[in-house]
């Protein structure tokens, strides 16, 4: 199968392109700037629509795993018409693409279109978004329903995995704590922290099983950054009297952030193969792995 991934160089991207490749596809990567590891590279511009639509011609795709995106929460905010037109603008032309050579096609989005009032959101529920970026991504989930002949949406939450050079939460609070320092985390903010690799393979699960419509593939735990530093300090038996209880209106955003955008996973648990996996055993697995 023949799928072309945008983002391949990104914490999410990286990990699906490795684990298409791993599976025996043939991978497009495109990328933008950092140059991805698995897959044939293929730079691509999302703010040039002639480049899509040529990216798109060339790999001849299967299924395209829409990933890529302006997601600076406070960039979208100071930037919005540069956040519609490549999280809504490019994802039009793309899926418009993908309907073009017959592509299954899969729009990564997130739970920042929902505002937070209340959490464990499921798919059919009222969105309703913050701020720019929360709009741009949902305008971006429009564009895929109507210019994608197959399509779905996949919403996720906080993804945390290894990257080269982003350092995810877990790992912040593990270097923290080793060091005795004091480790600040939000107790007010509740997400549903998502494994990268349990990520990936839903993701890849969607697109070559052709699963359409929208589902939450993120992970099964409703936590708040502070309650998730606290399992890392019990898991590795460090000091957790160094985490210090703090509050988003301390954070100094530009942009405002969902109180509570945990996720209902239930129709992925239903439906998917790979399971949202909850946060003790994700962050098992992370911890494990070094």
């Amino acid at each position: 199968m023949r799928v072309l991934v945008t983002g391949s160089a990104g914490l999410v991207g990286s990990q699906v392109a490795r684990d298409l490749v791993g599976a025996g596809h043939e991978v497009c990567s495109c990328y933008n700037a950092a140059r991805p590891e698995c897959g044939s590279p293929a730079r691509l511009d999302l703010a040039e629509p002639g480049g899509i639509r040529g990216a798109v011609s060339r790999a001849a795709p299967d299924a395209v795993i829409h990933l890529a995106a302006m997601t600076d929460v406070d960039r979208c905010e100071a930037q919005p018409g540069l956040a519609m037109r490549i999280n809504a603008g490019a994802t039009g032309v793309m899926a418009g693409e993908a309907a073009r050579v017959g592509a299954f096609f899969l729009y990564v989005s997130t739970d920042y279109v929902f505002d937070g009032t209340r959490g464990m959101r499921a798919e059919g529920d009222r969105t309703n978004p913050l701020g720019r970026y929360g709009e741009s991504k949902l305008a971006g989930e429009a564009a895929a329903a109507g210019s994608a002949s197959e399509w779905a949406v996949a919403r996720t939450s906080t993804p945390f995995g290894r990257h080269p050079v982003k350092k995810p939460f877990p790992a912040w609070v593990r270097e923290g704590l080793e060091a005795g320092r004091e480790v600040p985390a939000l107790v007010d903010q509740f997400t549903s922290p998502t494994f990268v690799p349990n990520l990936s393979r839903m993701l890849i699960e969607i697109a070559t099983r052709r699963i359409a419509g929208t589902i939450h593939a993120a992970g099964a735990t409703r936590i708040s950054r502070y309650g998730l530093a606290e399992m890392v300090a019990e898991r590795l038996g460090l000091d957790g009297g160094l985490l210090r209880p703090a509050r988003m209106e301390q954070m100094g955003w530009a942009a405002r952030r969902p109180r509570d955008s945990s996720l209902d996973v239930s129709r992925a648990a239903s439906i998917l193969r790979e399971k949202p996996q909850r946060a003790e055993e994700s962050l098992d697995l992370f911890l494990a792995a070094g």
